[in-house]
């Protein structure tokens, strides 16, 4: 398919037809035909090339078409592609899970694989409920979470997620009615105060009887806002749950494997949650994997009781391309200087984002690790800014106010500065198109 027409044809099927996500069918956002993805570029199909900017919302750590892992799957691929995990087991998903247990923290030393991010979470909202039916104390049955929180689109995940302004507020009354604390008010780098964990320490020894879980996004509150928090804050929330016997699941799906510049985010609070959910980029972008680890204490529990089975069960639970592609991701990034990378980025990030603060439009910009973000004041015209962004040889994709990147490790100086100075260029046209 190389002539005008054909992709025309394919662009006016595409908008008649498929849906993309978060837009609607009568009013599509214009979409981009990429015909080749290597290294941080997108090649489009008139010839363009794009440096992107998302890692493809934040899972290709490692670039496009990498030659490592293209050869995990080659040679996979090779052996099987796909083997029920329902009494077989196999390599890839056993070293993949023995290497998951020793890169995170101790205690979680049990492992369940899963298809994606949203459904690790709700792998351990049910872990957590499991828990507690075994242990006897059925009234904990509901879960506290962060305002500003985003875990999912599935049906459990969209109940721990902001109910007010988050994106499934539409949904609100087919939901089970959780428990909500406003989000932390301290910045990343703010000194500490008691009054922070306040209003969470409050309701928890309020309602800790029938709290099963605690979840959160340690440390970076992704698709909610952008929000970066201080490690004391969910060191404080860790002792909490502790004390009020309730258990602690981490959110790690877009904050793992080095994106905070440590490897997970709970290490920026030297903390262990006793459910861990992980995503997005371990496989490096190249497949839809997730996986559910939890504390032996949790594990045993569940098992020691009727049905003395964790119930959940997915077809493609543990696929062997994905578990070897994730394993040589893994492998790849340990393997790596992506300590040094990912201060490297940050460094560049905070000088060339630093100048957008001036500008009238902006409300806060802020950066830590791989992430930066540009907060503006009023929601963007995405389509608009999608353009522009196109136009200048970038890929971003904005949503609500913020303007943000989350690029492949592997980006160079050169090119993450045209993503920097676009996003000056762009927001410096908003000052224009409102003035």
């Amino acid at each position: 398919m190389n002539s005008k027409k054909d992709w025309d044809q394919l662009l006016q099927f595409d908008r008649n037809h498929i849906w993309h996500p978060y837009t609607s069918m009568l009013d599509p956002l214009p979409v981009y035909p990429v015909v080749e993805a290597r290294g941080v570029r997108l090649k489009l199909a008139d010839g363009r090339e794009l440096v992107d900017g998302m890692a493809s919302w934040w899972a290709v750590i490692h670039g496009y078409n990498h030659p490592v892992l293209n050869e995990a799957l080659e040679s996979q691929l090779k052996k099987m592609a796909h083997v029920m995990f329902g009494g077989l087991t196999h390599q890839p998903a056993v070293e993949l899970a023995s290497l998951l247990i020793e890169i995170t923290p101790k205690p979680l030393q049990k492992v369940f694989f899963s298809d994606s991010g949203s459904v690790s979470v709700e792998v351990a909202l049910k872990m957590a409920l499991q828990y507690w039916q075994a242990k006897g104390k059925t009234r904990k049955a509901k879960f506290l979470s962060l305002a500003k929180g985003y875990h999912g689109d599935t049906f459990g995940a969209m109940s721990v997620c902001d109910p007010i302004t988050g994106m499934h507020k539409l949904f609100t009354h087919f939901l089970p009615k959780n428990f909500f604390v406003s989000a932390p008010e301290c910045s990343f780098d703010a000194s500490w105060d008691e009054k922070y964990i306040t209003e969470f320490k409050t309701l928890l020894q309020k309602h800790h009887q029938e709290i099963a879980a605690v979840i959160l996004e340690p440390i970076v509150q992704g698709a909610g806002g952008m929000r970066f928090y201080a490690p004391q804050y969910l060191l404080r929330v860790r002792e909490l749950c502790t004390q009020y016997q309730v258990l602690l699941i981490a959110d790690e799906i877009a904050t793992g494997f080095g994106r905070t510049g440590k490897l997970f985010a709970c290490e920026h609070s030297q903390i262990c949650p006793d459910i861990m959910c992980l995503g997005k980029a371990l496989t490096g972008g190249y497949m839809t994997l997730a996986a559910t680890l939890c504390t032996d204490e949790v594990a045993e529990t569940i098992s020691g009781v009727e049905p003395g089975v964790f119930m959940h069960g997915p077809t493609f639970m543990a696929n062997p391309l994905a578990c070897s592609v994730a394993r040589a991701s893994v492998r790849l990034l340990l393997n790596s200087a992506w300590q040094d990378k990912i201060k490297s980025i940050e460094k560049q990030l905070k000088k060339e984002l630093a100048p957008c603060q001036d500008l009238p439009a902006v409300n806060e910009v802020r950066v830590l690790g791989g992430i930066g973000v540009v907060e503006v004041k009023e929601n963007v015209d995405v389509a608009w800014m999608q353009k522009e962004f196109v136009r200048l040889g970038v890929w971003i994709r904005p949503f609500l106010n913020l303007i943000y990147i989350m690029p492949p490790y592997i980006i160079s100086t050169d090119e993450l500065r045209s993503l920097t100075q676009a996003i000056f260029s762009v927001v410096r046209k908003v000052d224009a198109k409102s003035s």
